[in-house]
């Protein structure tokens, strides 16, 4: 038989065997990295924010065996250094040392830091900018995707009396939006398309899966945390660690103690660090949970669907309107684009003191009528109270809007004054047409207003 005649009959019964055996066998893939998979995913600003919800991610570590990853989306190069005169770029080198080292300490190891500008500023708006708010959210996705996790947590997005600072508010926002389209296969489709070949170098496609998570939860930076009870579980730092045998309260202050460029105060105050309880909002479950239940409560192994967003509609606005503009008009529009109904009512609308006893105020006027309207627009302000404290008069189209920047100072001695209501009306035609209120805390926690 020729050699030719024999590889052509070889072939053809190799032909024959394969039709009668089936389609070849599929190569095993490898799944997603187990090293990186985190049951819960905590995404703030700074290092050292971690230490906010202290006493529940030791407990969840330490004594519950949960794994736990943190993104980071500044390396904190902004602040002060308590220990040193390193700052900038060298600060964030060493902050971000602290970070690992005290997160180590609790049993964390998998952390990541993003690319933000730490930007002093209480303004969300001015840190979505400085963080690079598009960037920081494909990274957020991406390592979401990455980690898989069943819970989110991150800083409250929300203009509160406190520090207030807008790096924390920027990275509760991110985190809530990465919540949210994580899990959409359309969402930076080029993370979750297959590499040709993994084994290859070059390759285009992250290889990633869609992920979505199944409860996001809140902390806030608030001087007076104590209106968030009831609206998710408390952890308390006097509670004794079932592992470690002490007061969560000692871990915290481990913790605290790798952070020694942030110490720049006292041991009465940081003692008030230590002991503070972890209040914990509710902001998001996909599964059956009673709102102040623990964190854990519900979830199962099995993951969830991708929960798309219900369509929502813009409240309609009718005859002139008057309302706070800048942060609290983003924050309106944000609780309803992302389905946030629990933070819709959370915190009334207030604010502190910026250094030198000033305040500022974004108000926004509309005129949603068919007419052109001249409106007049009053303050009513505690007494000795000095800066844009005279009425205006503002013209407007219909359907017309103006962005008004109310810039006041506060008289001195205002220390240990109580919150006052700074209320703002306006006038058409003689006659109130619409009214806004800003409660104010006569305290100052460091960052610009």
């Amino acid at each position: 038989m020729g050699l030719e005649r024999k590889w052509l009959l070889m072939g053809a019964l190799a032909l024959a065997g394969a039709g009668r055996l089936g389609a070849q066998t599929q190569p095993n893939l490898p799944g997603p990295d187990e090293r990186y998979k985190a049951d819960i995913l905590v995404v703030v600003a700074h290092p050292d924010d971690d230490t906010a919800v202290s006493t529940y991610l030791a407990k969840a570590v330490l004594d519950e065996g949960k794994r736990v990853a943190v993104i980071f989306t500044t390396r904190g190069n902004s602040g002060p250094n308590a220990v040193g005169m390193e700052q900038s770029k060298a600060l964030a080198d060493v902050r971000e040392m602290e970070a690992r080292r005290s997160l180590a300490g609790r049993g964390i190891t998998n952390i990541w830091f993003l690319h933000g500008q730490d930007t002093a500023t209480q303004d969300v708006l001015h840190s979505l900018e400085t963080v690079g708010h598009g960037e920081a959210l494909e990274e957020v996705v991406r390592l979401v995707r990455l980690t898989r996790p069943e819970v989110v947590m991150t800083w409250l997005p929300a203009y509160v009396a406190g520090e207030n600072h807008g790096d924390h508010q920027a990275s509760g926002v991110i985190a809530v939006e990465a919540f949210d389209l994580a899990g959409n296969s359309t969402s930076f489709p080029e993370q979750v398309t297959p590499p040709r070949s993994h084994l290859g170098i070059a390759n285009y496609g992250e290889g990633l899966h869609p992920w979505q998570a199944k409860k996001l939860y809140f902390f806030s930076d608030a001087s007076h945390p104590e209106f968030l009870k009831g609206h998710g579980p408390v952890y308390l730092a006097s509670e004794m660690s079932r592992t470690r045998k002490v007061p969560f309260a000692e871990i915290n202050r481990q913790a605290w103690k790798e952070y020694a460029t942030q110490i720049d105060f006292n041991e009465e105050v940081l003692n008030y660090f230590l002991n503070l309880p972890d209040y914990l909002v509710l902001g998001k479950s996909l599964v059956p949970s009673p709102v102040e239940a623990d964190v854990w409560t519900g979830i199962g192994e099995r993951p969830v669907p991708y929960a798309a967003l219900p369509p929502h509609e813009e409240p309609a606005r009718l005859g002139v309107t008057l309302e706070l503009g800048g942060p609290w008009e983003f924050y309106r529009q944000f609780y309803r684009e992302h389905g946030l109904k629990p933070l819709e009512n959370l915190v009334r609308p207030e604010s502190a003191l910026g250094a030198e006893n000033k305040l500022w105020v974004p108000l926004l006027l509309r005129n949603d009528t068919g007419s052109a309207a001249e409106i007049t627009v009053h303050g009513e302000l505690p007494v000795g109270w000095t800066g844009d404290t005279k009425d205006a008069v503002y013209r407007l189209d219909p359907g017309g809007a103006y962005p008004i920047e109310v810039n006041l100072t506060a008289p001195a001695g205002w220390n240990g004054r109580a919150p006052e209501t700074l209320r703002w009306t306006a006038q058409r035609d003689g006659a109130e047409a619409a009214k806004v209120e800003l409660k104010v805390f006569y305290e100052f926690n460091g960052v610009p207003q």
